[in-house]
């Protein structure tokens, strides 16, 4: 998996954020080296990665090129996958002796905010999570209005309005919700979660509506929810983004969630 690991010039032992990216995402859209960067300055390690799946490669980090990839994708991979990464920062490694491994935290921006739910619910490795814009659910995300069509075709089709590409989605991510349905149980998952956590999410998301925020507040009391009035799905963000500055509504993402996990 393509990944990049940014630390704090000076330090030791700091803290480690594991950043999740969403569907139709990779590590560096938009704007999320300027996040990481924000956050790194703050005084956090970051590892971004892509996901096995994404439908990037290593050689194409910003293009959708393995379509056939981004189809046979499914919850259970990407959680595998957020594992992989998590074992690799408890191994031997150059930047070893600079992070603190009983310090990792998770942030998940959107399907990837679903994600490290899941993952901070069973693993207890993860000491703290954040997320942005997170889905509350994916059993609904599932069993969309086509539902026959999608089960008779063994395909369906997303257009990515961005890059124009149709992008195939498998029957199979439904079959692998529903054999791994207690493993993928965001709601549960979240009712579990012991560590501190902090759910942001953006008062004018179209894409995750601002009421998954507050299902999953529902389902953990103890959480945190900041809710960011008049922000969109990705805080401003956008692929490409040229500025070198973050959005207004990214620069306070970027504040409360380092005030949070530091």
């Amino acid at each position: 998996m393509p990944c990049d690991f940014r630390l704090p010039e000076a330090g030791s032992k700091v803290p480690v954020v594991v950043f999740s990216h969403g569907l139709k995402g990779f590590k560096d859209w938009g704007h999320f080296n300027l996040l990481a960067g924000a956050l790194c300055r703050a005084g956090l390690a970051v590892l971004k990665f892509s996901f096995s799946h994404s439908g990037t490669t290593p050689d194409h980090p910003e293009d959708f090129v393995d379509l056939e990839a981004f189809g046979m994708n499914t919850f259970s991979k990407e959680l595998d996958d957020l594992g992989i990464v998590l074992d690799w920062l408890h191994r031997d490694h150059d930047q070893r002796s600079r992070i603190d491994p009983e310090k990792i935290y998770l942030i998940g921006h959107s399907r990837g905010g679903g994600i490290s739910i899941l993952k901070a619910a069973e693993d207890p490795r993860v000491k703290k999570i954040v997320t942005w814009a997170a889905v509350s659910d994916f059993e609904p995300r599932v069993n969309p209005p086509d539902l026959e069509s999608w089960r008779e075709a063994g395909v369906s089709w997303t257009l990515n309005t961005r890059t124009g590409q149709n992008m195939p989605m498998y029957y199979s991510l439904r079959e692998d919700f529903y054999a791994n349905k207690n493993r993928l149980d965001i709601p549960a998952a979240a009712a579990r979660i012991r560590v501190p956590f902090l759910i942001i999410h953006g008062t004018a998301d179209t894409s995750v509506n601002f009421r998954e925020a507050e299902k999953l507040k529902s389902c953990n009391p103890a959480a945190e929810l900041l809710a960011i009035e008049n922000a969109d799905h990705t805080f401003g963000g956008k692929h490409p983004f040229t500025s070198d500055e973050l959005p207004e509504h990214s620069k306070r993402l970027i504040m409360e969630t380092a005030e949070y996990l530091l």
